[in-house]
This record gives structure tokens, C-alpha cells and sequence, in this order.
């Protein structure tokens, strides 16, 4: 297995931006995160944590600020839906994200390629891949839990480099990426340094993968469910320069800690010589293959970001 994790890069303008009290109030965040919640989901077991954190997480979520945005983005997505339809979808979609959490501790106990976990479809991609020399971009989006479709990438013996973004408590922030390398995720920080690991990891044949699914205000318009959605070009810019295929992949939630992982088809960028439009159909393309897993598990999907901008909303008399 040619797995190659990185080192621990962090920001360094997260940190250089904190107050004194910030500081202290991350301290305390992080005594919480070990006491209230690492050491009671450890003690509990993979599918008792993800059942438990999947309740509470659908009793707590509508009373969060979050729950109007999940609610205005099942209702752009699904207008013909009824009140029902987006009340149950919204309380999937928290149920998930609590699982997702509840599942955390547990990462070395779901291992995408030993024991009945996780479902792996297509993994002959991997090898061509990797057999072709050139590498990819795999990209991918915020599905089920997507931890363990980064470590079927990364436990294959495909040499793969993934991103990830930083979280602004610098504490919790090093603890997820120890779970993350001990899990097998070689992962970096994607301001900065990450473009240039990208370009260096595409460079020498080595595949990268990236989350394409979130809102890019310096990015392209790209429908997502009929409405334009500012998306990063990054990941096809990448392919398209190297003149690598797109990998896509997708996790569904198969039940409590269990999942399969699929590579699908890959995506050729347009090569029309029109550099700019081709970019703007490659985006496009990436954006109607997370659309399409998101129809087809809607309540798997992150829908607590703001993927559209709020003109959206208000175009389409959402409220």
C-alpha cells in the first residue's frame, strides 16, 4: 500500500486572527469536545454512537438557527415537495450529520476494505488509475459520511492526496487530524500550501481528491436543482491542465456505521479548445454528478450550508 500522508499544515491567519478570549473560549470548547463528547461516544460503541448522536441530532437540530437554511434549501431543490416531504428531509439530513458525529471515535472500526462496514463499488478504477501513470482528480461531496469514502481512496493502494479545510479551534482542529492519519487520510490544509501540494501531487502522477459540493463565492455559476450556484473550478482547472480524468465518488449510508462507496464513470473535461467554456461545462458536468447523488438520498446530504445565494431564495419566493 503506497499511502503517503503529509504533515500537519494549519493556516497560520486562523490563529493569527484570535483574541485573548477567543483563545480561552477554545480551550473550553475543546475540554467539552474530550469530556462531554469523544469519551462517552468512544465508550459506546460504533453503532450505539451513531444511533445515539443521530437521535439527538434530530431532536436539536430544528431548534437551531440552521434548521431555516435546511428548510429554504429543500424547498429551492424540491419545489413540488410537500411541507411533509421537507420536514422529514430536513430531520434525515440532521439525523446524518449526528450519526456522522457519533461515528467519528469510531473511524478505525470502519475500515473500507476488511469486515462488513463498507460496501465498495467499482474499485477497479483505483488500479487503472494507477496503472495509467498520470493520476486524477477525484472529487467528491459532503454524502453520508464522507471520512470513510476519503479512506477508501486513501487505503487503496492508490497514492492519493486529499484536502481538507481547517476548523478554527486549532485544538480540535490537530485532534481530527490524528483521527484522519491514524485512520490512513493523508490530508493538508487547502489555503496556502495546498494548491502548490496539488499541483506538485498531480505533477509526479499522483491522483489528489477534493470536495466540490460547497458554496465558492469567486467561483462559476453552475445549476445545482435549476438555480445557478457559485462553485469552485479548482478541481477541473487541475484536470484540465494536467489533461487528467475526473473521478467521481459518492457514499450512501447503508445503516448505523455501515456504508458503500462508489467510483463512478469517470469524467473526460471538455476539450473543445475553447478554454474558457470549457471549463464552465467541466464544472457543470461535476455539479449535475453531485446533483444526481443528491437526488437519489436527499436526507444524506449536507443541506445546513448555504449553497445558493440568498437571491435565490427570494427569486423563487422562498421564505
Amino acid at each position: 500500500m503506497s499511502v503517503e500522508t503529509t504533515q500537519y499544515v494549519r493556516p497560520t491567519d486562523i490563529d493569527d486572527r484570535s483574541t485573548f478570549w477567543q483563545r480561552v473560549a477554545w480551550r473550553l470548547e475543546t475540554l467539552a469536545w474530550d469530556v462531554v463528547y469523544w469519551a462517552p461516544m468512544k465508550a459506546l460503541g460504533p453503532d450505539r454512537a451513531s444511533n445515539f448522536c443521530g437521535w439527538l441530532f434530530r431532536q436539536l437540530g430544528p431548534l437551531l438557527s440552521q434548521h431555516k437554511t435546511v428548510q429554504r434549501n429543500l424547498r429551492l431543490a424540491f419545489p413540488d415537495w410537500s411541507d411533509e416531504q421537507i420536514r422529514e428531509t430536513a430531520l434525515e439530513s440532521w439525523e446524518n450529520v449526528g450519526r456522522t458525529a457519533g461515528e467519528l471515535p469510531h473511524l478505525p472500526k470502519i475500515e473500507p476494505y476488511t469486515g462488513d462496514r463498507v460496501e465498495i463499488v467499482n474499485p477497479e478504477r483505483l488500479d487503472e488509475i494507477r496503472a495509467s501513470d498520470k493520476g486524477a482528480v477525484m472529487i467528491s461531496g459532503h454524502l453520508a459520511n464522507w471520512e470513510v469514502m476519503a479512506a477508501a481512496i486513501c487505503k487503496s493502494p492508490l497514492d492519493c492526496l486529499v484536502t481538507y479545510r481547517a476548523l478554527n479551534n486549532p485544538h480540535i482542529d490537530r485532534r481530527l487530524n490524528k483521527v484522519r492519519h491514524d485512520y490512513g487520510i493523508g490530508v493538508l490544509a487547502p489555503k496556502g500550501l495546498g494548491t502548490r501540494e496539488l499541483m506538485r501531487a498531480l505533477s509526479a502522477g499522483r491522483a489528489v481528491a477534493l470536495m466540490n459540493d460547497q458554496k465558492f463565492n469567486e467561483g462559476l455559476a453552475a445549476p445545482f436543482f435549476g438555480h445557478p450556484a457559485m462553485t469552485a473550478p479548482g478541481p477541473s482547472r487541475l484536470a484540465m491542465k494536467y489533461k487528467v480524468p475526473i473521478l467521481p465518488v459518492s457514499t450512501v449510508r447503508t445503516g448505523p456505521a455501515r456504508f458503500r462507496v462508489t467510483f463512478h464513470e469517470p469524467i473526460t473535461p471538455a476539450d473543445t479548445g475553447d478554454a474558457e467554456a470549457d471549463l464552465k461545462a467541466t464544472v457543470a458536468a461535476i455539479t449535475a454528478f453531485i446533483e444526481a447523488r443528491v437526488r437519489e438520498n436527499p436526507g444524506q446530504w449536507f443541506w445546513q450550508h448555504r449553497r445558493w445565494p440568498k437571491t435565490a431564495w427570494k427569486d423563487a419566493g422562498v421564505t
